[in-house]
């Protein structure tokens, strides 16, 4: 049986799209404008207000995606830099200060997933987000923000579920 041609582009299509994306970061020269940013990769879907003022601004793939890239605004318009915010390098910034919830939410954007790991005597909120652990596998970096759901206590990646085939078991 041949399958419709549109069926087999679809995946090539799809490629394409995330090609010019993964590229970001390269493409985006430092103390570009905003809008010229976002003529070209869309508006960012995610902002908020960094803890030093101003403004930062987010292009994610999550939930389902394992890419995100990030730039702050400043008072004229234009970014510092974009970067890949979703990489093991990124991440070790957690092992740095203070790690509030919106100070996560505004560093590498929206988690993939909440959820809560434990016991009912020690339940802990954790935050996961997809990425490529060194840029080979499919990962969840899983962030723990303790009892309250209010600062991370910790974080290490994993195997991301998603990609994992359910065999019951068996090789």
């Amino acid at each position: 049986m041949r399958r419709p041609a549109a069926l087999s582009l679809a995946p090539l299509v799809l490629l394409a799209g995330l090609a010019g994306c993964a590229d970001m970061a390269a493409k985006v020269p430092p103390g570009a404008p905003l809008a010229q940013v976002e003529a070209s990769y869309g508006r960012p879907n995610f902002t908020c207000t960094p803890p030093q003022g101003g403004q930062r601004v987010i292009w994610t793939q999550q939930p389902l995606g394992q890419y995100a890239w990030g730039a702050n605004v400043g008072p004229d318009g234009r970014i510092d830099r974009v970067e890949r915010l979703l990489t093991d390098a990124h991440f070790k910034v957690l092992d740095d200060g203070d790690w509030p919830a919106e100070r996560v939410r505004c560093e590498f954007g929206p988690p993939a997933i909440i959820d809560e790991v434990g016991l009912p005597s020690v339940r802990q909120v954790v935050w996961s987000y997809r990425y490529r652990e060194s840029d080979a596998w499919n990962s969840l970096m899983y962030v723990y923000m303790g009892r309250a759901g209010d600062r991370v206590t910790r974080h290490h990646p994993g195997p991301d579920p998603m990609y994992e085939e359910d065999r019951f078991g068996w090789p």
